[in-house]
């Protein structure tokens, strides 16, 4: 018997700068993370916000799905962010020494006034 699969899914809205802001309903991992990448690979014009407050848990899998996202806009100089972290997914970022690397934020509005930096 196969255990169900995981619930997840990501909800795409825009914040105020026109940044694309991924709302993560679900765990992100190894079995959920392909979606993710899918849609985190649309619109590769614009600034990523990943809300992360709907995310109970994430892998390591799903972890670096959210680290390639960051150095893909890095890359080409557009802005990202994190917020709504729960204390599992802090912890998480902690013990991998991520937790400097990527940019987090309480809400949105912290989160889109660093973006809307690199804003088009």
């Amino acid at each position: 018997m196969n255990p169900a699969p995981e619930s997840f899914q990501v909800n795409v809205s825009y914040s105020k700068s026109g940044a694309r802001v991924l709302g993560l309903v679900g765990p992100l991992t190894i079995r959920t993370l392909f979606d993710f990448q899918a849609i985190s690979r649309q619109e590769s014009d614009k600034s990523v916000i990943i809300d992360i407050s709907g995310c109970p848990y994430m892998d390591s899998a799903g972890l670096g799905s959210v680290i390639s996202v960051f150095t893909t806009c890095q890359s080409s100089n557009r802005g990202f962010a994190l917020f709504g972290l729960t204390d599992r997914i802090r912890t998480l970022l902690k013990v991998t020494h991520v937790d400097g690397l990527l940019p987090n934020f309480e809400t949105l509005d912290e989160a889109d006034e660093v973006v809307s930096k690199f804003s088009k």
